[in-house]
């Protein structure tokens, strides 16, 4: 792509999330999703395959569903209510507002598009569809979270959690079990977004961590399969094992990052009194849980045939400060979360 163009789509990507957080008004909150999401797709189509146009033409009928039930939603609010503040809303048109955001993100059942469009387009762009995309719409939820649906949000935050675990079981494709590992925590959010919307957020900056992180580490070796990333350990095996780390800090597992969120939604469940859905929550994150170790297990406890002087490869491979700062994060961060979480 043109570097003036390039800069131009960036620019645009972060207006369109600027103006979106910085608005009180549901139609220059809908002007900001629909800037995010028009800058991104010419970042999909860059490479002119049948796959990235695919995977571009699905987010975009996604997204337009999405910002048409939004703007229908929010016309019919202020036809009710006379107001078109967000956090102005009434009762019918909070669950369709809500249903439209959390499609935009991805959450299940209205996840169907995320995995396909991450397999279709590049691991620079997935990044930022994993990540930046997810920021608007996120910061509206919790401004609305005192309207929703409790039985609503719990539902579909379950439903989230066990279909990204059972949709990573199988896979071989890495981008598609970074769809279905955003979907599992996106259900975690979603999960705990009634009880405590900070909670959420600092789950959410956490999340944006750690996947910031892997996707960073396979753009480091160019790997896009699991047969790719099973044979990368004599190319980089400092990068492998960090990537495998964080893999074990996405699944949750202490003493490392991923486990800090996890723990505290489990204590704020049990502190609402809530224990059957703590429990019920903890047994669906197994499913993850073994998709992430069965990941692990390929790209360390595995070695692939090699040669005698093919370990001096490694030379080659070059990890950038960003890179190695987010793992820094991704991984250590866990004994500063509660002074982090004071700090929200």
């Amino acid at each position: 792509m043109n570097p003036t163009a390039l800069v131009i789509m960036l620019f645009s990507l972060a207006l369109g999330t600027t103006v979106t957080l910085m608005s009180h008004h549901w139609l220059l909150a809908r002007i900001g999703l629909e800037i995010n999401t028009l800058a991104i797709i010419p970042l999909m189509t860059n490479t002119p395959h049948p796959r990235a146009i695919e995977a571009a033409t699905k987010y975009f009928l996604t997204q337009a569903s999405a910002s048409a039930m939004i703007l229908f939603s929010a016309t019919m609010n202020a036809w009710k209510t006379g107001e078109w503040s967000i956090t102005f809303l009434s009762d019918p048109y909070s669950i369709t507002l809500s249903m439209a955001l959390m499609m935009k993100l991805g959450v299940a059942p209205l996840h169907f598009w995320l995995p396909e469009v991450l397999q279709g387009i590049p691991l620079s762009t997935g990044l930022i569809l994993s990540t930046w995309q997810k920021i608007a719409p996120m910061t509206l939820l919790p401004q609305i979270s005192h309207l929703l649906n409790l039985n609503l949000l719990i539902i579909m935050g379950l439903i989230s959690i066990l279909i990204g675990g059972w949709g990573g079981i199988n896979q071989t494709q890495l981008r598609k079990i970074m769809a279905f590992s955003s979907i599992g925590h996106l259900g975690w959010m979603i999960l705990i977004l009634k009880f405590n919307p900070q909670l959420m957020l600092f789950n959410f900056i956490l999340y944006i961590m750690m996947t910031a992180a892997m996707f960073l580490s396979l753009m480091s070796i160019s790997s896009t399969k699991i047969s790719h990333v099973s044979s990368s350990w004599p190319k980089s095996p400092i990068l492998v094992t960090t990537m495998m780390l964080i893999l074990l800090s996405l699944a949750g597992l202490p003493p490392l990052t991923g486990f800090s969120p996890k723990l505290l939604i489990i204590l704020e469940l049990a502190k609402q009194n809530t224990f059957l859905l703590a429990s019920v929550t903890m047994l669906a994150s197994l499913l993850a849980l073994f998709f992430y170790l069965r990941l692990t297990y390929i790209m360390i406890l595995t070695l692939p045939p090699n040669t005698s002087n093919s370990f001096i490869y490694w030379r080659t491979t070059k990890t950038s400060f960003i890179t190695a700062s987010l793992s820094t994060l991704a991984l250590l961060i866990f004994p500063l979360s509660p002074t982090l979480f004071l700090m929200m």
